[in-house]
């Protein structure tokens, strides 16, 4: 090696891949240059994000006399709408989109009720988007939206690109319901489906191990089987038809149309025109947007000639917290909001330990008289569920807790509700799925057959390699579960199991062979739920809220958030990183992506869960 590179240092001009110094220089250079360029690009993005941002939380908004409060719900809807400007921005295209939270979208109704500038409320809605479908949470605004009508204000509902079954179901509780004469609609029923992966699997050599408790729990199926199984064929049919029926009967007392013509009509699929059902009673009149707009200048006394005062839910929603926030009331009630998948990490999209702090801290002010718990869950860690379980019970003895439940509340969602005094959900929320199970995947033929790695160990004792190694940057082990390991899980599910059925024994006032009954992970609809003792009072979170109040016996009280939500600079850095990576990924998979989410985040957690066993699909067609 020394002769080598003496040789390399007398004659430099025959190896010309060597730098000398003046290419070196220019290299290193070239490096810093394009360091101090991506740092300098991030540093003025930065101040283009947090001046649109700045901005945005600066702008004013009034309300003009005989104004109309437009609402579009167009983008997802959370339970809660974060007041950090920085959420409305899209990194891909560096622009603001609305931020839709359940919260602001009920308080802006109620708001707009005896706001004196608005007439009333036109809306202009095609689809509604939200978790499993958003049923519950269209249920509670067209609740709101009934209760606004109490003030003698008008609602008109149009759609100029077509209602999707959803979105007619909440427009059906406008005055009069208007569409563009060209725009298909169908009524198609709705629908689950499952994605099975057995064979996949097989053709992989991936094994998946289960232990699992209840035989409604169905959401190892799609890696052990090829078809649903008969029981969860059945607990699916029963929610689905629960669901539907809630719809049809709103549609049906709103429009005055038989439930059996509305059924009937479902069941002779076809493309119709808007003029038959518009004869049929499901639209009152067929008009292009133009029209629509001067029907609603007439409706706010405006003068053709003049424009229309349109202000935009968004916007209004910045009157309203401005309005809130003048206000002051030492009695407090603390809405604590539980929103996502369960597991080890508390933020705005999902549920961690850590949500224990905010229910402390409610526990042990003086000034909160209640706790209000939002849960909108499926559930996850059965561990984190039991945690907040924990917290739940102890605020409970202290203080009237009350859980409001939105489109989801199973497994884990009802695990850390079963301590309220009350449990408050609407008839089309999922709930129930009492049950436990566990899936860890083994790939001893991929791994050994298919790829040739070979794995050896070294242990100390019996069980020191409990489950296999893991050779490959993916949780799959080398190999199978052994019988006696199998049975060691089995043995631990069933106790988790039985520490479930405990908490909801003792929450319920249930026994065990009445809770059993009812459980082994099976689905219910809030509607069902109510009748066999796991959900006391249907409604949504306004309802809960004045529960909360009477139980704490007070009038007059101030409504406080938790958690704390993000200040703006961690969630920019988020969005830099987590954020922007999730947006590619829902842009370019569109309605793949929540199949891709969902297998994810059960290999990701992989372990033992409490979780619902599926989300909700509604069929529609796409024009």
């Amino acid at each position: 090696m020394v002769i080598f590179g003496k040789n390399l240092l007398h004659k430099p001009k025959q190896y010309k891949y060597l730098p000398d110094m003046k290419s070196f220089l220019k290299y290193t250079l070239a490096t810093i240059t394009g360091f101090l360029i991506v740092n300098i690009f991030i540093f003025i993005l930065f101040f283009i994000l947090f001046g649109a941002a700045l901005a945005f939380s600066s702008h004013t908004v009034s309300v003009q006399k005989n104004s109309v409060l437009t609402i579009r719900l167009d983008t997802p809807i959370d339970d809660r709408a974060s007041d950090n400007p920085l959420d409305n921005i899209d990194l891909l295209s560096i622009s603001t989109q609305p931020n839709l939270g359940l919260n602001k979208i009920l308080a802006s109704i109620e708001y707009a009720s005896f706001d004196d500038n608005i007439r009333g409320i036109y809306l202009n809605i095609n689809d509604i988007q939200g978790t499993f479908r958003a049923l519950a949470t269209t249920q509670e605004i067209r609740n709101a939206l009934q209760k606004f009508k109490e003030s003698g204000k008008f609602i008109y509902s149009y759609s100029n690109l077509g209602y999707s079954q959803l979105g007619y179901y909440l427009a059906t509780v406008a005055d009069s319901i208007f569409v563009n004469p060209e725009t298909p609609f169908t009524l198609s029923g709705i629908s689950s489906s499952v994605t099975f992966y057995k064979e996949t699997l097989e053709k992989l050599g991936i094994q998946p191990e289960i232990v699992k408790v209840g035989k409604f729990k169905s959401a190892v199926e799609p890696f052990i089987a090829t078809e649903m199984s008969n029981a969860n064929r059945e607990q699916v049919k029963k929610y689905l038809d629960s669901s539907w029926s809630n719809i049809i009967k709103g549609i049906s007392t709103s429009r005055n149309i038989p439930t059996d013509s509305i059924n009937a009509l479902t069941d002779r699929l076809n493309f119709y025109t808007t003029q038959q059902f518009t004869t049929w009673g499901y639209f009152d009149k067929a008009i292009y947007e133009d029209q629509m707009l001067a029907f609603l200048k007439k409706a706010c006394g405006t003068a053709p000639d003049q424009k229309l005062h349109q202000i935009q839910l968004t916007d209004y929603q910045k009157v309203v917290s401005s309005f809130e926030n003048q206000s002051y009331n030492p009695n407090k009630i603390a809405i604590i909001y539980a929103q996502g998948e369960i597991g080890l990490e508390q933020t705005a999209k999902s549920i961690g330990p850590d949500l224990t702090k905010s229910i402390r801290k409610a526990r042990l002010d003086k000034n909160t008289k209640a706790i209000v718990l939002r849960v909108n869950s499926p559930g996850g860690s059965a561990l984190t569920s039991d945690i907040i379980w924990r917290e739940v019970h102890l605020a409970q003895q202290e203080k009237p807790v009350i859980v409001s439940m939105g489109d989801v509340a199973a497994s884990g969602g009802y695990y850390i509700s079963c301590a309220a005094d009350t449990i408050v959900a609407e008839p089309t929320t999922l709930t129930g799925s009492i049950g436990i199970f566990g899936i860890f995947f083994s790939g001893e033929k991929l791994i050994k057959d298919k790829l040739g790695i070979s794995t050896d160990v070294v242990k100390t004792n019996k069980y020191s390699d409990f489950g296999g190694t893991y050779p490959l940057p993916i949780p799959i082990s080398s190999r199978p579960l052994s019988t006696y390991e199998k049975n060691i899980l089995q043995n631990y599910v069933n106790q988790g199991y039985e520490t479930f059925l405990s908490r909801v024994m003792a929450g319920r006032n249930l026994t065990h062979d009445e809770l059993d009954a009812i459980a082994q992970g099976r689905v219910w609809t809030g509607e069902d739920a109510q009748q066999i003792g796991l959900v006391d009072i249907l409604g949504g979170l306004e309802d809960a809220i004045r529960i909360a109040a009477n139980k704490a016996e007070i009038d007059q009280y101030m409504l406080v958030e938790y958690p704390t939500l993000e200040n703006p600079i961690e969630q920019l850095l988020y969005q830099l990183t987590g954020g922007i990576k999730t947006q590619i990924l829902q842009k370019e998979m569109g309605s793949f992506y929540s199949t891709w989410s969902q297998l994810k985040e059960v290999i990701s957690h992989q372990g033992i869960l409490a979780r619902l066993p599926f989300d909700l699909i509604t069929n529609e067609f796409k024009h």
